[in-house]
């Protein structure tokens, strides 16, 4: 693309992002002042905690209790695990009788993501059916389409929203189990950063909460004509944060001591409504976020620090879309090579589906460039699965992965080669209909 398409004469702004995008021409000296200030200034936590934020919670409660809403409780039941939030707030984090909203990026860009966390799972012991459900009667959360292309809106966003979570407040009866039996779990971290500004703006605009309230009706989506609202968004990042110390003292079978791990942390995680993020002052100094290290940290690894940790993976929504090579370029030069080259990474672990997407596919653009600089880009419950003796490729699945994985692997002591004659052979039963399921198929169908 020549500098004409990228900057249009007609101040439409840079192509595809509207014209509020325009190009700052800053000479060097300049530009280099703006990225020094923002190095200084977001390496670090530095937001003002002085003055309370307002918690969204509060009203929803006042909101049941004027017969407005049904709010589906975290209860004794689910086994909740308290944790600290960033302004020192109490989140409860069901750890039992979960229903699994799955993603459509992972499931279709990273299968071993979904697996890893089922399989560790039925691993701890966890009865499906009863401890967790994963059916099908769910549909992604609709925000890569609202923030990509411009193209839903919020009444979609938030009827999407509380159709999702309606089923989940009501998926037990059909098990024989009372509405409430299983929360909901969301794997993605753009649909929990999407959820979580629909619950807010659910609640605080009674005008949304009127028009959604119309659509779920006809499609049969109320409980006694009010709409289910949960007490707490539950990323399963935060599941494996407050079962960290079982999985790694029940079920680890792997030394990864020497292994050298970075974190990214989505920004649909912990920077929209930041509020609602976990921030353990045993993790980092509770400094930022604890999702995605203290698992790695609970399983004996290097955590290695790099100076751009803060940075977005370069998804971005829009730019994957209308500015792909910006996303490609970002990644390598602000995550990978600084991965790679201050912190010689064995792997980076993410939390999202779009992060470890975008990091993971998009390596080999370095190669244009003479920047032949790769890591390999894992989930943080992928890698916790592999400590605790998961299969390589049929578990793991890292076999789906772009980037170069088998010197992680080996580097654990597990064998790349013969994982995969292993997985090769297993492939051959399952030509001739012998199948293993981590899950009984019969109860992803809804009745």
């Amino acid at each position: 693309m020549n500098p004409s398409e990228l900057y249009p004469s007609d101040g439409a702004g840079i192509a595809g992002h509207g014209a509020f995008f325009q190009p700052t021409n800053l000479p060097p000296e300049q530009a280099e002042a703006a990225t020094a200030w923002v190095r200084k200034h977001v390496d670090r936590r530095t937001l003002d905690l002085a003055e309370r934020m307002d918690d969204v919670r509060e009203h929803m409660w006042q909101l049941e209790k004027e017969g407005e809403i049904i709010v589906h409780r975290v209860s004794e039941a689910h086994r909740p695990v308290n944790v600290q939030l960033l302004y020192g707030w109490n989140k409860k984090i069901p750890t039992t009788q979960l229903w699994h909203h799955k993603s459509c990026g992972q499931c279709g860009n990273i299968p071993g993501y979904p697996t890893a966390l089922l399989w560790t799972m039925n691993k701890l012991g966890m009865v499906p059916g009863n401890d967790y459900l994963d059916e099908t009667d769910q549909t992604s959360c609709t925000a890569w389409n609202y923030h990509g292309s411009g193209i839903g809106n919020l009444e979609s966003l938030a009827a999407v929203f509380l159709r999702n979570f309606h089923q989940a407040y009501v998926s037990g009866r059909q098990h024989g189990h009372e509405a409430g039996h299983f929360f909901p779990l969301v794997h993605c971290g753009t649909s929990y950063g999407n959820y979580k500004e629909v619950r807010k703006y659910l609640i605080e605009s009674p005008q949304l909460r009127e028009k959604v309230k119309r659509i779920l009706a006809k499609l049969g989506r109320l409980v006694d004509g009010k709409i289910v609202i949960p007490e707490e968004i539950v990323h399963y990042s935060e599941w494996v944060h407050v079962m960290r110390n079982r999985i790694a003292s029940e079920l680890q079978t792997v030394d990864v001591s020497k292994i050298r791990v970075t974190v990214h942390t989505a920004c649909h995680y912990y920077k929209m409504v930041h509020e609602d993020a976990i921030y353990d002052p045993t993790v980092l100094g509770g400094n930022r976020t604890a999702v995605g290290t203290s698992i790695a940290e609970a399983l004996g690894a290097q955590v290695i620090d790099y100076s751009t940790w803060y940075d977005c993976c370069g998804f971005g929504f829009r730019h994957i879309i209308s500015e792909r090579e910006f996303t490609r370029s970002f990644t390598i030069d602000r995550k990978i090579k600084v991965a790679r080259v201050e912190a010689n990474a064995d792997v980076m672990l993410g939390i999202d589906t779009g992060c470890i997407t975008t990091m993971d596919k998009n390596q080999w653009i370095g190669k244009a460039h003479n920047q032949n600089y790769t890591v390999p880009i894992m989930a943080d419950i992928q890698f916790a699965a592999l400590a605790c003796g998961a299969d390589p490729f049929k578990i793991a699945q890292l076999q789906w992965h772009a980037s170069p994985c088998e010197e992680v692997v080996e580097k654990m002591g597990i064998s790349w080669d013969e994982s995969k004659r292993n997985f090769e052979a297993y492939l051959k039963e399952v030509e001739a209909g012998r199948i293993e399921y981590l899950y009984a198929p019969e109860l992803a169908i809804s009745r």
